[in-house]
């Protein structure tokens, strides 16, 4: 029952979402920001004004990279800031069960259809692995269900609405951290190797495969030094460590070839490209001209990242296009953005110090081996406070 309420709800307010959207994008102007607009080629069929009116507020900002990128591929240089996964199911939603409808929209609008169809799908899927989630770490049902209905209720359910890869990327984490948890080391890996193709923040989810495995073989190194004798106990704990490093060295491996394979793509692309300027529309192309963006040219000199020792275009972009560096952000202009992040950022210092403060010991230990305060205990509490909501 709670699954089905949580999803009930969870319907219930991508719904208002939508419908939230469309009412807002008609009734105020569009900001005219300086943002990635590619211009539309195709020739507009029966139904996409239609579906422009009701769906283009999902295209806004970053959403155009993805919207174009399954249009079009990767053709700008900065395109790549925004890694494939999402575009791909978009892509292969318009052309499978979109396709009945291409007589009346075109490749665009059946991406807008996408977007909203596919992400609230994924929302939905997401929803459910918190859920499942939330129940085998905080072991409380309650609290699991409650902590599920505020993700779906979250401000930031615009961008898990919009044509952003978010629903994707959650459903994939909370799927692959749940397996984790489960003990399907394999399974996980592969959930969070997907979700690594989906943003560059999967590479953070090494640390989840690093930790995890790490505190189970701690368990089994502890339960072996009390049962195993002699030799025995020196070749359960070599078995142990050899296994640990194993499973943290091929995890690692998995999670990180989505990130490692798009960045080789990159380089290709770019370093050794095998397109002339001949076969861009002129449209596209003269939007690089007068943007100063970079494309793929075979007749061209290759771009100067190519000639670094690490040619990684990942880190290129961020660095040119968007400026992202060390403390780059902290400037005077960003003080509404910091604004806005406050109320969050205020929740979230809170919540750690309040967990800091009712298991001091286990945060120092950094939960990895038993405490003064947990030994002896059959069932840890259950609730925020749980010794496994640590890593979480």
């Amino acid at each position: 029952m709670d699954v089905k309420a949580v999803l009930q709800f969870a319907a219930t307010t991508r719904c208002a979402t939508l419908i939230l959207q469309a009412v807002l994008n008609a009734a105020i102007p569009d900001h005219e920001a300086d943002a990635f607009r590619p211009p539309w080629i195709e020739e507009p069929l029966y139904l996409d004004s239609t579906v422009t009116w009701l769906f283009s507020g999902l295209s806004r900002w970053d959403a155009e990279h993805f919207l174009f990128i399954a249009e079009r591929g990767y053709l700008y240089e900065h395109n790549f800031a925004f890694f494939p996964l999402f575009p791909i199911i978009l892509r292969g939603l318009a052309e499978t069960v979109l396709w009945p409808l291409s007589t009346w929209l075109s490749v665009r609008g059946r991406l807008l259809v996408a977007v909203a169809l596919g992400n609230t799908a994924l929302f939905l899927l997401s929803v459910v692995a918190l859920h499942a989630l939330g129940r085998i770490v905080l072991q409380d049902r309650r609290l699991a269900l409650l902590s599920s209905l505020l993700y779906c209720f979250t401000p930031a359910n615009v961008f898990m609405t919009a044509g952003y890869s978010e629903s994707l990327f959650a459903a994939l984490t909370f799927g692959g951290l749940y397996l984790l948890e489960k003990g399907f080391t394999l399974r996980a890996c592969l959930a969070l190797s997907i979700a690594t193709a989906a943003r560059s923040n999967g590479l953070v989810n090494i640390g989840f495969l690093l930790y995890l495995p790490s505190l189970y073989a701690l368990s089994q190194i502890r339960v072996y030094r009390t049962t195993a004798k002699g030799y025995a106990k020196i070749f359960h704990y070599i078995f142990v460590i050899i296994r640990l490093l194993f499973t943290s060295l091929l995890g690692t491996t998995i999670i990180a070839l989505p990130f490692v394979a798009f960045q080789y793509y990159g380089y290709r692309t770019f370093c050794t490209p095998s397109l002339s300027l001949e076969r861009i529309p002129p449209a596209l192309l003269s939007l690089a001209e007068r943007k100063g963006y970079r494309v793929p040219d075979e007749n061209g000199p290759p771009p100067l990242w190519c000639l670094r020792s690490l040619p990684m275009l990942y880190s290129h972009i961020q660095d040119v296009y968007w400026d992202v560096g060390f403390l780059r952000y902290f400037e005077l202009k960003q003080i509404p953005n910091f604004i806005l992040a406050l109320p969050m950022a205020t929740l979230g210092i809170m919540a750690a110090y309040a967990y800091f403060q009712a298991n001091p010991e286990l945060c120092l230990r950094l939960g990895l081996w038993e405490t003064n305060e947990n030994k002896g205990l059959d069932k840890p509490i259950p609730g925020f406070f749980n010794p496994r909501v640590f890593v979480s």
